[in-house]
Protein backbone atom coordinates (compact mmCIF):
# COMPACT_ATOMS: atom_id res chain seq x y z
CA UNK A 1 0.00 0.00 0.00
CA UNK A 2 1.17 3.56 -0.73
CA UNK A 3 0.55 7.29 -0.26
CA UNK A 4 -0.94 8.39 -3.85
CA UNK A 5 -0.45 12.24 -4.51
CA UNK A 6 -1.48 12.74 -7.89
CA UNK A 7 -2.35 16.51 -7.92
CA UNK A 8 -6.20 16.39 -8.46
CA UNK A 9 -7.36 15.66 -5.44
CA UNK A 10 -9.44 19.01 -5.24
CA UNK A 11 -10.60 18.66 -8.78
CA UNK A 12 -12.30 15.31 -8.42
CA UNK A 13 -12.92 15.06 -4.30
CA UNK A 14 -16.61 16.31 -3.64
CA UNK A 15 -16.55 19.07 -1.40
CA UNK A 16 -17.61 17.35 1.95
CA UNK A 17 -16.40 20.46 4.23
CA UNK A 18 -19.82 21.33 5.94
CA UNK A 19 -20.37 17.19 6.71
CA UNK A 20 -17.00 18.10 8.53
CA UNK A 21 -18.17 20.78 10.20
CA UNK A 22 -21.00 18.80 11.63
CA UNK A 23 -18.85 15.67 12.81
CA UNK A 24 -16.57 18.48 14.75
CA UNK A 25 -19.49 20.20 16.13
CA UNK A 26 -21.22 16.54 17.49
CA UNK A 27 -17.40 15.29 19.10
CA UNK A 28 -17.01 18.92 20.59
CA UNK A 29 -20.29 17.91 22.42
CA UNK A 30 -20.29 14.39 23.14
CA UNK A 31 -18.56 14.62 26.56
CA UNK A 32 -19.15 16.48 29.50
CA UNK A 33 -15.99 17.82 30.07
CA UNK A 34 -13.34 19.91 27.10
CA UNK A 35 -10.08 17.50 28.82
CA UNK A 36 -11.23 14.20 30.77
CA UNK A 37 -7.44 12.88 31.16
CA UNK A 38 -7.49 8.83 31.42
CA UNK A 39 -6.37 6.30 29.12
CA UNK A 40 -8.79 3.64 29.81
CA UNK A 41 -11.74 4.42 27.74
CA UNK A 42 -9.31 5.48 24.49
CA UNK A 43 -7.75 1.86 25.24
CA UNK A 44 -10.80 -0.02 24.81
CA UNK A 45 -12.07 1.84 21.78
CA UNK A 46 -8.62 1.43 20.37
CA UNK A 47 -9.01 -2.06 21.22
CA UNK A 48 -12.49 -2.44 19.27
CA UNK A 49 -10.85 -0.68 16.41
CA UNK A 50 -8.36 -3.33 16.11
CA UNK A 51 -5.62 -0.29 16.23
CA UNK A 52 -2.06 -1.42 16.91
CA UNK A 53 0.87 1.08 15.73
CA UNK A 54 0.38 4.11 13.33
CA UNK A 55 3.83 2.64 12.37
CA UNK A 56 6.87 0.29 12.34
CA UNK A 57 8.82 3.40 14.18
CA UNK A 58 6.88 6.33 16.38
CA UNK A 59 8.08 9.39 18.48
CA UNK A 60 5.82 11.13 20.47
CA UNK A 61 6.57 14.60 21.20
CA UNK A 62 5.36 16.36 24.71
CA UNK A 63 6.40 19.40 26.64
CA UNK A 64 5.24 22.79 27.58
CA UNK A 65 6.30 24.47 24.75
CA UNK A 66 8.09 24.11 21.26
CA UNK A 67 6.37 21.05 20.36
CA UNK A 68 4.73 21.62 17.34
CA UNK A 69 7.89 22.82 16.25
CA UNK A 70 10.17 19.82 17.07
CA UNK A 71 7.45 17.52 15.30
CA UNK A 72 7.47 19.72 12.49
CA UNK A 73 11.57 19.45 12.18
CA UNK A 74 11.31 15.95 12.47
CA UNK A 75 8.64 15.45 9.97
CA UNK A 76 10.79 17.62 7.99
CA UNK A 77 14.16 15.96 7.84
CA UNK A 78 12.50 12.50 8.11
CA UNK A 79 10.71 13.34 4.65
CA UNK A 80 13.75 14.74 3.13
CA UNK A 81 15.30 10.91 4.49
CA UNK A 82 13.00 9.70 2.17
CA UNK A 83 10.75 8.06 5.14
CA UNK A 84 6.95 8.06 4.59
CA UNK A 85 6.04 10.15 6.93
CA UNK A 86 3.19 10.79 9.26
CA UNK A 87 2.40 13.55 11.60
CA UNK A 88 0.02 14.54 14.35
CA UNK A 89 -0.48 17.95 15.51
CA UNK A 90 -2.40 20.22 17.62
CA UNK A 91 -4.23 22.74 17.95
CA UNK A 92 -4.90 23.59 14.57
CA UNK A 93 -4.80 27.69 13.34
CA UNK A 94 -8.20 27.70 11.57
CA UNK A 95 -8.81 23.94 9.88
CA UNK A 96 -8.83 20.48 11.64
CA UNK A 97 -7.23 19.05 9.15
CA UNK A 98 -3.81 20.86 9.63
CA UNK A 99 -3.77 18.18 12.58
CA UNK A 100 -3.40 15.34 10.48
CA UNK A 101 -0.40 15.04 7.83
CA UNK A 102 0.76 12.38 5.43
CA UNK A 103 3.67 13.03 3.37
CA UNK A 104 3.55 16.37 4.59
CA UNK A 105 0.25 17.55 3.28
CA UNK A 106 -3.04 17.55 5.57
CA UNK A 107 -5.48 14.59 4.70
CA UNK A 108 -8.83 15.41 3.19
CA UNK A 109 -12.33 16.16 4.70
CA UNK A 110 -13.40 12.56 2.83
CA UNK A 111 -10.33 10.80 5.09
CA UNK A 112 -11.23 12.64 8.14
CA UNK A 113 -14.98 11.88 8.24
CA UNK A 114 -14.31 8.24 7.70
CA UNK A 115 -11.66 8.16 10.39
CA UNK A 116 -14.63 9.71 12.72
CA UNK A 117 -16.98 6.80 11.42
CA UNK A 118 -14.76 4.87 12.10
CA UNK A 119 -14.41 5.85 15.57
CA UNK A 120 -17.84 6.24 16.07
CA UNK A 121 -19.07 3.09 14.96
CA UNK A 122 -16.28 1.27 17.64
CA UNK A 123 -16.98 3.18 20.45
CA UNK A 124 -20.55 1.66 21.29
CA UNK A 125 -21.48 3.61 24.57
CA UNK A 126 -18.12 5.09 25.30
CA UNK A 127 -17.61 8.73 25.66
CA UNK A 128 -14.91 10.43 24.31
CA UNK A 129 -13.66 13.78 24.21
CA UNK A 130 -13.25 15.67 21.19
CA UNK A 131 -9.07 15.12 21.53
CA UNK A 132 -9.28 11.56 22.24
CA UNK A 133 -11.92 11.02 19.46
CA UNK A 134 -9.34 12.98 16.63
CA UNK A 135 -6.37 10.92 17.96
CA UNK A 136 -7.97 7.38 17.77
CA UNK A 137 -9.24 8.65 14.04
CA UNK A 138 -5.55 10.08 13.34
CA UNK A 139 -3.96 7.00 14.47
CA UNK A 140 -6.76 4.61 12.45
CA UNK A 141 -5.69 6.67 9.27
CA UNK A 142 -2.16 6.43 9.45
CA UNK A 143 -2.55 2.74 10.04
CA UNK A 144 -4.09 2.47 6.41
CA UNK A 145 -0.95 3.54 4.85
CA UNK A 146 2.11 2.09 4.53
CA UNK A 147 4.11 4.54 7.08
CA UNK A 148 8.10 4.35 8.35
CA UNK A 149 7.72 6.97 10.84
CA UNK A 150 4.31 8.43 12.73
CA UNK A 151 5.46 11.58 15.03
CA UNK A 152 2.67 12.40 17.32
CA UNK A 153 2.63 15.41 19.41
CA UNK A 154 1.32 14.69 23.06
CA UNK A 155 -1.41 17.03 24.06
CA UNK A 156 -1.38 18.85 27.21
CA UNK A 157 -0.13 16.19 29.52
CA UNK A 158 1.61 13.17 29.01
CA UNK A 159 0.89 10.26 31.18
CA UNK A 160 -2.99 10.48 30.75
CA UNK A 161 -2.80 11.69 27.41
CA UNK A 162 -5.06 10.07 24.81
CA UNK A 163 -1.26 10.06 22.68
CA UNK A 164 -0.16 7.99 25.43
CA UNK A 165 -2.20 4.92 24.38
CA UNK A 166 0.93 4.24 21.77
CA UNK A 167 4.49 3.10 22.82
CA UNK A 168 6.89 4.99 21.46
CA UNK A 169 10.47 4.32 20.23
CA UNK A 170 11.60 7.31 20.93
CA UNK A 171 10.19 10.10 23.37
CA UNK A 172 10.98 13.68 24.04
CA UNK A 173 10.30 16.22 25.83
CA UNK A 174 10.80 20.25 24.98
CA UNK A 175 10.48 22.03 27.91
CA UNK A 176 8.74 21.87 31.34
CA UNK A 177 7.18 25.03 32.78
CA UNK A 178 3.61 26.05 34.51
CA UNK A 179 0.64 25.30 32.13
CA UNK A 180 -2.59 23.54 32.53
CA UNK A 181 -2.18 23.68 36.36
CA UNK A 182 -5.72 22.78 36.98
CA UNK A 183 -4.71 18.93 35.27
CA UNK A 184 -0.94 18.75 35.82
CA UNK A 185 -0.29 20.13 39.33
CA UNK A 186 0.97 23.71 39.98
CA UNK A 187 4.62 23.45 40.07
CA UNK A 188 7.58 22.35 37.44
CA UNK A 189 7.90 18.73 39.60
CA UNK A 190 4.14 18.06 39.40
CA UNK A 191 4.33 18.79 35.70
CA UNK A 192 7.53 17.12 34.82
CA UNK A 193 6.15 14.28 36.04
CA UNK A 194 3.22 14.22 34.00
CA UNK A 195 4.69 14.88 30.85
CA UNK A 196 7.46 11.99 31.30
CA UNK A 197 4.68 9.67 31.76
CA UNK A 198 5.29 9.31 27.93
CA UNK A 199 8.89 7.71 28.56
CA UNK A 200 9.09 3.79 27.86
CA UNK A 201 11.18 0.88 29.87
CA UNK A 202 14.81 0.44 27.55
CA UNK A 203 13.50 3.57 25.07
CA UNK A 204 15.34 6.92 24.53
CA UNK A 205 14.01 9.31 26.38
CA UNK A 206 15.27 12.81 25.39
CA UNK A 207 14.57 16.08 27.45
CA UNK A 208 15.25 19.28 25.92
CA UNK A 209 15.07 21.50 29.03
CA UNK A 210 18.34 23.27 30.62
CA UNK A 211 16.96 22.75 34.20
CA UNK A 212 14.62 20.47 34.48
CA UNK A 213 12.49 19.45 37.80
CA UNK A 214 14.15 16.28 39.28
CA UNK A 215 10.56 14.10 38.67
CA UNK A 216 11.79 13.56 35.02
CA UNK A 217 14.85 11.98 35.93
CA UNK A 218 13.07 9.81 38.69
CA UNK A 219 10.64 8.94 36.27
CA UNK A 220 12.86 7.94 33.63
CA UNK A 221 14.52 5.71 36.48
CA UNK A 222 11.99 3.80 37.38
CA UNK A 223 10.23 2.94 34.08
CA UNK A 224 14.08 1.92 32.73
CA UNK A 225 13.90 4.73 30.07
CA UNK A 226 17.33 5.79 28.39
CA UNK A 227 17.35 9.56 29.69
CA UNK A 228 19.13 11.83 27.47
CA UNK A 229 19.68 15.38 28.58
CA UNK A 230 20.42 18.97 26.69
CA UNK A 231 23.22 19.64 28.21
CA UNK A 232 24.92 16.34 28.69
CA UNK A 233 24.23 13.82 26.37
CA UNK A 234 23.78 16.87 23.24
CA UNK A 235 24.03 20.38 22.96
CA UNK A 236 24.05 23.11 20.25
CA UNK A 237 26.24 26.21 19.98
CA UNK A 238 24.74 29.07 18.69
CA UNK A 239 27.66 30.82 15.90
CA UNK A 240 27.55 34.15 13.74
CA UNK A 241 26.32 32.40 10.84
CA UNK A 242 24.51 29.41 12.22
CA UNK A 243 24.72 26.60 14.70
CA UNK A 244 26.42 23.51 15.40
CA UNK A 245 25.11 20.25 17.34
CA UNK A 246 26.74 17.51 18.88
CA UNK A 247 25.28 13.97 20.27
CA UNK A 248 26.25 10.61 21.77
CA UNK A 249 27.84 9.90 18.22
CA UNK A 250 27.22 12.57 15.59
CA UNK A 251 28.55 15.99 15.55
CA UNK A 252 27.51 18.41 12.98
CA UNK A 253 28.80 21.79 12.14
CA UNK A 254 27.51 24.78 10.45
CA UNK A 255 24.23 23.97 10.71
CA UNK A 256 21.56 26.34 8.91
CA UNK A 257 19.76 28.16 10.86
CA UNK A 258 16.30 26.80 10.53
CA UNK A 259 13.12 28.08 8.60
CA UNK A 260 11.11 28.46 11.94
CA UNK A 261 12.52 32.04 13.43
CA UNK A 262 13.56 32.62 16.72
CA UNK A 263 16.62 31.61 18.79
CA UNK A 264 14.43 29.42 21.07
CA UNK A 265 13.51 27.26 17.83
CA UNK A 266 17.29 25.87 18.03
CA UNK A 267 16.39 24.65 21.52
CA UNK A 268 13.26 22.65 19.11
CA UNK A 269 15.91 21.68 16.37
CA UNK A 270 18.10 20.46 18.82
CA UNK A 271 15.73 18.34 20.26
CA UNK A 272 14.58 16.75 16.94
CA UNK A 273 18.51 16.33 16.16
CA UNK A 274 18.66 14.22 19.02
CA UNK A 275 15.76 12.21 18.33
CA UNK A 276 17.16 11.59 14.71
CA UNK A 277 20.76 11.01 16.03
CA UNK A 278 18.53 7.67 17.81
CA UNK A 279 16.31 6.90 14.77
CA UNK A 280 19.46 6.80 12.78
CA UNK A 281 19.89 3.31 14.16
CA UNK A 282 16.65 2.22 12.00
CA UNK A 283 16.93 3.96 9.13
CA UNK A 284 19.27 5.64 6.96
CA UNK A 285 19.27 9.35 7.54
CA UNK A 286 22.20 11.69 6.36
CA UNK A 287 23.77 14.78 7.20
CA UNK A 288 22.38 16.04 3.75
CA UNK A 289 18.72 15.18 5.22
CA UNK A 290 19.47 17.06 8.43
CA UNK A 291 20.66 20.24 6.63
CA UNK A 292 17.56 20.02 3.44
CA UNK A 293 14.93 19.60 6.68
CA UNK A 294 15.94 22.22 8.66
CA UNK A 295 15.41 24.73 6.01
CA UNK A 296 12.21 23.19 4.73
CA UNK A 297 10.44 23.14 7.98
CA UNK A 298 6.97 25.29 7.75
CA UNK A 299 4.70 25.91 10.68
CA UNK A 300 2.42 29.05 11.10
CA UNK A 301 2.18 31.05 13.82
CA UNK A 302 5.54 30.60 15.78
CA UNK A 303 7.17 33.96 15.62
CA UNK A 304 6.34 34.31 12.17
CA UNK A 305 7.49 38.28 10.81
CA UNK A 306 6.15 39.34 7.65
CA UNK A 307 6.65 42.91 6.54
CA UNK A 308 4.06 44.60 4.45
CA UNK A 309 3.68 48.35 3.36
CA UNK A 310 1.38 48.91 6.50
CA UNK A 311 4.39 47.71 9.22
CA UNK A 312 6.21 44.34 10.70
CA UNK A 313 4.00 41.69 12.19
CA UNK A 314 5.18 39.14 14.56
CA UNK A 315 2.60 36.21 14.70
CA UNK A 316 3.04 34.06 18.14
CA UNK A 317 0.84 30.96 19.33
CA UNK A 318 2.47 30.82 22.79
CA UNK A 319 0.01 31.18 25.57
CA UNK A 320 1.98 31.09 28.81
CA UNK A 321 4.84 32.48 31.07
CA UNK A 322 7.43 30.64 29.80
CA UNK A 323 6.09 31.28 25.91
CA UNK A 324 5.80 34.49 26.19
CA UNK A 325 9.71 35.27 28.15
CA UNK A 326 11.25 33.63 24.74
CA UNK A 327 8.42 35.93 22.52
CA UNK A 328 9.74 39.37 24.85
CA UNK A 329 13.74 38.15 24.38
CA UNK A 330 12.99 38.00 20.98
CA UNK A 331 11.45 41.78 20.81
CA UNK A 332 14.30 42.89 22.43
CA UNK A 333 16.81 41.52 19.91
CA UNK A 334 14.88 43.00 17.26
CA UNK A 335 13.75 46.66 17.93
CA UNK A 336 11.77 48.62 15.92
CA UNK A 337 12.30 52.57 15.62
CA UNK A 338 8.33 53.03 15.57
CA UNK A 339 5.86 51.55 17.98
CA UNK A 340 4.53 47.72 18.90
CA UNK A 341 0.98 47.63 19.18
CA UNK A 342 0.31 44.36 20.49
CA UNK A 343 -3.32 42.70 19.81
CA UNK A 344 -3.62 40.19 22.12
CA UNK A 345 -6.61 37.37 22.89
CA UNK A 346 -6.29 34.50 25.56
CA UNK A 347 -8.30 31.56 27.45
CA UNK A 348 -9.71 32.02 30.51
CA UNK A 349 -7.75 28.95 32.39
CA UNK A 350 -3.65 30.89 31.32
CA UNK A 351 -2.05 33.21 33.41
CA UNK A 352 -3.00 36.53 31.63
CA UNK A 353 -0.97 38.64 34.07
CA UNK A 354 1.98 36.66 34.17
CA UNK A 355 2.26 36.66 30.44
CA UNK A 356 1.53 40.13 29.34
CA UNK A 357 4.11 41.10 32.17
CA UNK A 358 7.02 39.51 30.62
CA UNK A 359 6.11 41.70 27.19
CA UNK A 360 5.15 45.20 28.84
CA UNK A 361 8.37 46.08 28.32
CA UNK A 362 8.63 46.02 24.67
CA UNK A 363 4.87 46.68 23.90
CA UNK A 364 3.33 50.70 23.74
CA UNK A 365 -0.41 49.91 23.68
CA UNK A 366 -2.78 46.91 23.69
CA UNK A 367 -5.84 45.96 22.06
CA UNK A 368 -7.91 42.87 23.41
CA UNK A 369 -9.80 40.78 21.29
CA UNK A 370 -12.82 38.43 22.07
CA UNK A 371 -11.91 34.98 21.99
CA UNK A 372 -15.03 32.02 21.73
CA UNK A 373 -16.82 31.26 24.80
CA UNK A 374 -17.08 29.03 27.37
CA UNK A 375 -12.96 29.42 27.09
CA UNK A 376 -12.24 32.63 25.51
CA UNK A 377 -12.15 35.83 27.57
CA UNK A 378 -14.01 38.90 26.12
CA UNK A 379 -12.43 41.63 24.99
CA UNK A 380 -13.59 43.67 28.08
CA UNK A 381 -12.72 41.14 30.71
CA UNK A 382 -9.37 41.11 29.24
CA UNK A 383 -8.90 44.62 28.83
CA UNK A 384 -9.34 45.09 32.93
CA UNK A 385 -7.06 42.37 33.74
CA UNK A 386 -4.50 43.95 31.29
CA UNK A 387 -5.40 47.27 32.81
CA UNK A 388 -4.99 46.45 36.43
CA UNK A 389 -1.04 46.35 35.14
CA UNK A 390 -1.31 49.76 34.36
CA UNK A 391 -0.97 49.24 30.67
CA UNK A 392 -2.86 51.26 27.93
CA UNK A 393 -5.39 49.10 26.75
CA UNK A 394 -8.34 49.24 23.89
CA UNK A 395 -11.29 46.93 23.53
CA UNK A 396 -11.10 45.63 20.05
CA UNK A 397 -13.66 43.08 19.17
CA UNK A 398 -13.11 40.65 16.91
CA UNK A 399 -9.67 39.73 15.96
CA UNK A 400 -9.84 40.70 12.25
CA UNK A 401 -11.48 44.01 13.61
CA UNK A 402 -8.88 44.66 15.64
CA UNK A 403 -6.27 43.70 12.83
CA UNK A 404 -7.43 46.65 10.43
CA UNK A 405 -7.45 49.10 12.70
CA UNK A 406 -4.44 48.27 13.57
CA UNK A 407 -3.06 48.40 10.22
CA UNK A 408 -4.72 51.72 9.61
CA UNK A 409 -3.17 53.43 12.25
CA UNK A 410 0.56 51.87 11.74
CA UNK A 411 3.04 53.43 9.78
CA UNK A 412 6.23 51.62 8.12
CA UNK A 413 8.72 52.07 11.27
CA UNK A 414 5.91 50.46 13.72
CA UNK A 415 5.55 46.45 14.92
CA UNK A 416 2.03 45.33 15.01
CA UNK A 417 2.37 41.89 17.56
CA UNK A 418 -0.72 39.53 17.55
CA UNK A 419 -0.46 36.84 20.30
CA UNK A 420 -1.69 35.23 23.14
CA UNK A 421 -3.19 32.02 21.23
CA UNK A 422 -3.74 30.28 18.53
CA UNK A 423 -7.95 31.37 18.58
CA UNK A 424 -6.28 34.49 17.54
CA UNK A 425 -3.60 33.59 15.33
CA UNK A 426 -5.30 31.45 13.01
CA UNK A 427 -8.04 34.22 12.51
CA UNK A 428 -5.54 36.73 12.32
CA UNK A 429 -3.30 35.13 9.55
CA UNK A 430 -6.71 35.03 8.09
CA UNK A 431 -7.74 38.55 7.79
CA UNK A 432 -4.23 40.05 6.58
CA UNK A 433 -4.42 37.31 3.63
CA UNK A 434 -1.43 35.22 5.29
CA UNK A 435 -3.28 31.87 5.77
CA UNK A 436 -2.67 29.40 2.71
CA UNK A 437 -4.53 26.49 2.34
CA UNK A 438 -2.44 23.44 0.86
CA UNK A 439 -3.92 22.99 -3.22
CA UNK A 440 -2.30 19.42 -3.35
CA UNK A 441 -3.43 16.51 -0.63
CA UNK A 442 -2.36 13.26 -0.04
CA UNK A 443 -5.70 10.88 -0.34
CA UNK A 444 -5.27 7.51 1.68
CA UNK A 445 -4.99 4.27 0.31
CA UNK A 446 -6.98 1.50 1.32
CA UNK A 447 -5.56 -1.72 2.78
Amino acid sequence: MALVDDGTADEVTPDRSAELAAWLDRIERLHPRNIDLGLERVQAVAAAMGLTRPAPTVVTVGGTNGKGSCVTFLESILMTAGLATGAYLSPHLLRYNERVRIGGCEVDDAALIEGFEAVEAARRDVSLTYFEFGTLAALWLMERVQLDVAVLEVGLGGRLDAVNVVDADVAVLTSIDIDHEEWLGSDRESIGREKAGIFRAKRPAICGDPSPPASVAQVARACGAELLQLGRHFKYTRKAKGWNWQGLSRRYAALPLPALAGAFQLRNASCALAAIEQLSRRHVIGEGDVRAGLLTAKLAGRYQRIADDTAEWVFDVGHNAEAAGALAAELAAAPVRGRTTAIIGMMRDKRVEEYARRLAPYVNEWMAVTLPPPRGLGDAELATRLEALALKVERAGAVADACALAASRAGPRDRILVCGSFHTIGPALEARGLYSRPGRKHTVARR
